[in-house]
């Protein structure tokens, strides 16, 4: 019975050594260091920093590999970013004799069996609960590790849309050690570079970088009285313009030029008017575009949509400045010009504004009609003098030729009488005929009259025309100034269209 158990126990230790030799055999010398490395963690504790002394620190080396640019959000003001995160320490716990291990000098191990830097990205603005994706860390025989972990991260950046869609946006990324001062860690540039690494980077079709720095920061802070440092990256990110260029700038400077034709409309046209509303719905059709490009900010407006604004404004009262030049040139001769907006507006605005020609016309016009009616009047006084005098010096010749007395045909002998007869009968004919040519003058008076007061209401009306069409003049070159002015003042970078 003894024996037999004895023997039970001979085989089955021989079955435990036959395994130990087959995994021995089979066992790379890799696997082999990777598990003492990890059994020597293990019972070291994967907590707290890998060093002799507690009052000793560690270096950590981080670097960013700046792989896209994936958003940019306004309207929250995130940045979103697929970068690599480049970490390098020396963990004392992580070291061996390449001898003992066939010269295996390096190794990769799961960053979630050895210690890891606290390095976090201060101004992160994500939801998620994990930034970094998983990545083995690569574990050099000297006991140096490094970690290239893949991340998207989601950081803060403050917006300025002033100068949009020509805007430039600085964004910054803080990293350092959450929990650890600048004693026990502190960080350094990766390689001892300059932070950025763009060899593998893809461009974006939003956004150009423009210029790119990094700087280490030390800080302290009122929670605690130690020192922290941090590496900060910092991003110059240049919209590209191009396709805002086709939605938005062209419609806007196309409407502004447009509007100018609105005052070159003759006012008599009634699309006057209606070019003006349908100009001003197609720029509040542009600013609800525009509204839905950028986002809501209380500090800053961006000034095309300033820019918008204004254009609507001059449209608008560009649209009121027509209601008075159409009301001007119609006006007609209810009144007078003022003699004082006549002396600023014909006497001298008309010169300032090379309508020359249209004063020129308006004084020939009056001194034409001046002098046609002068000359008529003069002619038929004259006529009708001639007239007169005419009937006159008849009657008065037929009765300085007669006689006093003469014989008949039938040979009776005229008296005296009949002749002073004759005589007053002839003077009552005269009296009438003066009359009727002092009737005559009376109507010729009136009609004159009537032709001058036609003349004058019709240079009244053309002087309310000339002023019209000079205060449309005026409006036209202020507006052409206001569209130049605030071209160049809202869009001062203009030069990168």
């Amino acid at each position: 019975m003894l024996s037999s158990q004895m023997t039970g126990w001979a085989n089955y230790f021989v079955v435990i050594l036959h395994m130990t030799l087959v995994y021995e055999v089979r066992a790379s010398h890799e696997k082999r260091l990777i598990r003492d490395l990890l059994k020597l963690y293990k019972n070291a504790g994967r907590v707290g920093r890998p060093v002799n002394d507690s009052n000793e620190g560690i270096d950590v080396e981080y670097g960013l590999s700046m792989i896209q640019i994936l958003d940019l959000d306004e309207r929250n003001q995130v940045l979103t970013t697929n970068v690599w995160g480049n970490y390098k320490w020396r963990d004392i716990l992580l070291t061996w004799n390449p001898v003992d291990y066939g010269n295996v000098t390096t190794v990769r191990v799961p960053t979630s069996k050895i210690w890891l830097p606290d390095i976090k990205l201060y101004n992160y603005a994500d939801t998620r609960l994990q930034e970094l994706r998983e990545a083995l860390a690569v574990v050099y025989s000297d006991g140096t590790v490094m970690w290239i972990p893949q991340g998207i991260y989601k950081s803060s950046c403050s917006i300025d849309i002033t100068h949009f869609p020509f805007d430039e946006q600085r964004c910054k990324m803080k990293f350092g050690s959450w929990t650890y001062d600048g004693a026990k860690l502190d960080v350094h540039f990766y390689d001892n570079g300059t932070g950025f690494d763009f060899g593998d980077y893809i461009e974006s079709n939003e956004w150009d970088i423009k210029e790119f720095t990094a700087k280490k920061n030390i800080k302290k802070y009122n929670c605690c009285p130690e020192i922290y440092p941090d590496l900060t990256f910092s991003m110059v990110l240049k919209r590209k313009v191009a396709f805002y260029n086709y939605i938005l700038i062209l419609p806007c400077v196309l409407l502004s030029s447009l509007t100018l034709v609105l005052f070159w409309l003759p006012p008599e046209s009634p699309a006057k008017m209606q070019l003006g509303m349908n100009i001003f719905v197609a720029f509040f059709v542009l600013l609800l575009l525009l509204a839905e490009s950028t986002p809501p900010a209380a500090t800053s407006i961006p000034l095309i949509g300033a820019y918008y604004c204004l254009n609507m404004i001059l449209i608008t009262l560009s649209t009121f400045l027509s209601v008075v030049v159409v009301n001007l040139y119609f006006h007609g001769n209810r009144s007078k010009v003022p003699r004082i907006l006549k002396m600023i507006m014909i006497d001298f605005m008309a010169r300032v504004m090379c309508m020359r020609s249209q004063v020129i016309s308006l004084t020939a016009d009056t001194f034409e009609s001046t002098r046609l009616l002068s000359k008529t009047v003069k002619e038929r006084s004259k006529q009708f003098r001639e007239i007169k005098y005419d009937k006159v010096g008849s009657v008065d010749a037929h009765r300085e030729d007669s006689p006093s007395w003469r014989v008949l045909t039938n040979g009776s002998v005229r008296t005296e009488m009949d002749t002073f007869l004759d005589k007053h009968q002839n003077m009552s004919s005269l009296v009438n005929l003066e009359s009727e040519v002092r009737e005559v003058k009376r109507h010729i008076q009136v009609m004159t009259d009537r032709i001058a007061e036609k003349d004058f209401n019709d240079k009244i009306g053309k002087e309310w025309k000339i002023v019209a069409l000079v205060l449309d003049r005026m409006f036209f070159i202020l507006y052409f100034c206001c569209i130049i002015v605030s071209i160049f003042t809202i869009f001062p970078k203009a030069t990168f269209w």
